[in-house]
């Protein structure tokens, strides 16, 4: 499929005072951190950061990203100043604490009290338009990603995706050539690439440790938060909210405190529910273990998944149950079940099961098989690293980023991974609202047969925003 790119966006007016202050941002060199920070690493082998959208994952990304050595943080973004309403009543989130957390940061490993190196900023263009900066991290709702990254590619910024990748199957296409045009650096954030049992029971599957493979199972959590739901009111936007550029290309809409922040996820017009949340994790890990990386499922139909009540907020599933299937016959089934998570594999001579935090296999001998020097091998994110810990895939899967920002080579979890992850997920979303079986050509990345249904293998973006 071939995909031509245009994207525009509306101008926005700016202050005096603000125009001013980009203006001699652009101008002037970054702050610098002292070279003592970064042990070895001298200032032009940094790499300058700006974090676009500072909510609920942020909060583990920016940390990541400033205790790498060789990064220095030098913007944040976002249209929240900052608030409560996130994913615990208790954070207060939004560009100023972003701000704050990142000049305190460096604050304290300079000594400088008056540190001041890392602006804020509204408008994503205002980074983006920085020559200093030579990598953005994307942690806004999933109906931005699009937009955000071709622009970035554009701008000739490597770019660190949040999962899922994109909004749309065609939005995702759209991503991979802007990426590959502008010869950019893209690492999806599904940072379970970067678990070393995970990658050990995938090389166990691809490897033929469990013989023929037949089925593959993944879950997803169940919903973490409810929604208003017939007859819910408009809210009134809160001060220092800038709510029309928060929703940007999605359809305009009344305000309420449940649409946007962390809740965003489960409304279809910004995200895909846990189905594109969780399942881009569980269904990523799927791919990775059966090799399909370079495709996805031909075949997919709904098995019973329950939505909200027609009128709700919310309108992405409660309850997640598709199946997929492979051109060459191989199942995957994916469902919310309650107190199960990850993927397993099922095989003609065993299984493999990879829930988050573990790695299990049977026969239980099969785990400790070790994969000899001429089998396959997949990529490893920190050769380093053998401990299985949920609290470094995010360390590792961020390095994996930046050590190919340096190299110039593919990170574990590159634009075309992410965009078929993130297509299977949508597929199956598509499946489950229309109550009937969808077939896909995965190379012409059509819906053969079903006008209704490939309509929405794309989104309408409100005017002026257009790719």
């Amino acid at each position: 499929m071939s995909c031509k790119m245009n994207v525009s966006f509306p101008r926005r007016r700016m202050a005096r005072r603000d125009f001013l202050r980009v203006s001699a941002a652009a101008a002037s060199l970054p702050w610098l951190v002292p070279a003592s920070v970064f042990g070895a690493d001298a200032p032009s082998e940094r790499i300058h950061v700006g974090v676009i959208g500072n909510g609920n994952q942020a909060t583990l990304d920016i940390p990541t990203f400033l205790q790498q050595p060789d990064v220095q943080v030098l913007a944040v973004c976002d249209v929240n100043t900052g608030s409560h309403g996130y994913k615990s009543p208790k954070q207060f989130l939004g560009r100023k604490p972003a701000q704050e957390l990142v000049n305190a940061y460096y604050a304290k490993k300079t000594g400088a009290a008056g540190y001041h190196g890392c602006d804020a900023y509204v408008d994503f263009r205002e980074v983006l338009g920085r020559k200093d900066i030579d990598a953005v991290v994307i942690i806004t709702p999933d109906h931005w990603h699009g937009l955000m990254t071709i622009l970035a590619a554009e701008a000739g910024k490597d770019i660190y995706c949040e999962k899922p990748m994109s909004l749309s199957v065609r939005q995702g296409r759209a991503m991979v050539e802007a990426v590959r045009k502008h010869q950019r650096i893209l690492q999806t954030g599904s940072q379970y690439r970067s678990s070393p049992a995970n990658r050990h029971g995938c090389e166990l599957v691809r490897n033929g440790r469990i013989g023929k493979l037949k089925r593959i199972r993944t879950w997803v959590a169940e919903n973490n938060a409810v929604g208003p739901g017939p007859g819910w009111k408009p809210m009134p936007v809160p001060e220092g909210f800038d709510y029309d550029f928060w929703l940007g290309p999605a359809p305009m809409a009344p305000y309420h405190l449940d649409r946007c922040l962390y809740r965003f996820r489960f409304i279809f017009d910004y995200s895909g529910g846990q189905t594109t949340n969780f399942g881009c994790h569980a269904n990523d890990i799927a791919q990775w273990g059966s090799g399909y990386d370079d495709t996805v499922p031909v075949e997919y139909e709904d098995l019973g998944a329950e939505f909200p009540p027609p009128g709700s907020l919310f309108n992405t599933p409660i309850k997640v149950a598709f199946r997929a299937r492979y051109a060459n016959g191989v199942e995957l089934i994916c469902q919310t079940v309650p107190h199960k998570d990850g993927c397993l594999f099922e095989g003609t001579e065993g299984s493999v099961h990879f829930d988050y935090n573990k790695l299990t296999t049977d026969p239980p001998a099969l785990k400790d098989s070790t994969i000899g020097p001429n089998e396959l091998h997949l990529p490893v994110s920190n050769p380093n690293r053998m401990e299985n810990s949920r609290r470094n895939y995010i360390i590792d899967h961020v390095r994996n980023f930046l050590n190919s920002v340096k190299s110039r080579k593919d990170p574990v979890e590159p634009v075309e991974v992410g965009h078929h992850t993130a297509a299977l997920c949508h597929l199956g979303n598509i499946a489950m609202r229309l109550k009937r079986k969808i077939r896909f050509d995965p190379q012409k990345e059509q819906i053969l047969g079903d006008e209704e249904a490939d309509a929405m293998l794309d989104r309408t973006l409100r005017a002026p925003w257009h790719i």
